[in-house]
């Protein structure tokens, strides 16, 4: 891991940029000298690791005592895409504006996804537990799909807090029974891409003793700031 740049912030954090090979990264840590647990936190289906929102969630759990990373994984932020994934990205443009059934189109575009990131996230996750102020545990937080498949595949992986919203592949899908670890998922009852029965029977299918559901009026981008908050109190019950 090749660190490119780092600040602190007025809050006290300490902001590194990082590169792991041809995977660029961010991590968060907080103040304390002591090894703090982790958090990965994904973005959903391709957006870049300094997405507004997902940066202000890394910095409040590494201000309440989480060391916090995000990678922008294969396919992800601004790294290269294939014409293959620009063409399906395309389809996906007009089938919306047309009003046609997607999930298809998202089939063949987050699946692949997913099949690509999550190594990728599983590399980062080996070269972050090797430095000396990460102690794990480990969390996950963010893109349903992907933490799925991480939680199935990952053992350090200990808690994991989804993002209803956004499509999950038939794979994911398939795979929710597997995953036993304790889990928070986060449901808009609105979301306007994500059809609400699906994320319901997705719940349902989590092979975990321990779920727990908050759903919340409003659309895709309308989670209310306190959920950040009992997001954190969540990983404490189960990071430190």
């Amino acid at each position: 891991m090749h660190v490119t740049s780092e600040r602190r912030l007025d809050d006290g954090v300490l902001e590194r940029e990082f590169t792991l090979g041809e995977i660029p990264g961010t991590l968060w840590t907080p103040e304390s000298v002591a090894p703090a647990p982790l958090i990965l936190m994904a973005h959903n289906n391709g957006l870049p690791k300094a997405e507004p929102r997902l940066v202000a969630r890394a910095r409040l759990s590494a201000a309440a005592g989480y060391a916090v990373a995000t990678i922008d994984a294969a396919g992800c932020g601004d790294r290269p895409r294939s014409a293959a994934d620009e063409q399906v990205r395309a389809d996906l443009r007009r089938a919306m504006r047309a009003g046609e059934p997607v999930d298809e189109i998202f089939e063949s575009f987050v699946g692949p996804l997913v099949e690509k990131a999550a190594p990728e996230w599983r590399l980062a996750l080996d070269a972050l537990l090797a430095l000396p102020e990460i102690g794990g545990p480990v969390g996950y937080s963010g893109w349903t799909a992907l933490g799925i498949r991480l939680a199935v595949v990952e053992p350090r992986i200990a808690a994991a807090g989804f993002f209803a919203g956004g499509y999950v592949p038939r794979a994911q899908r398939e795979e929710a029974p597997q995953v036993t670890v304790p889990l928070l998922f986060l449901l808009q009852w609105d979301d306007e891409g994500n059809p609400r029965q699906r994320a319901l029977d997705l719940f349902d299918a989590f092979g975990t003793k321990e779920k727990t559901l908050h759903a919340n009026l409003g659309g895709h981008t309308g989670t209310p700031w306190f959920e950040r908050e009992d997001g954190d109190r969540f990983f404490g019950r189960h990071l430190k």
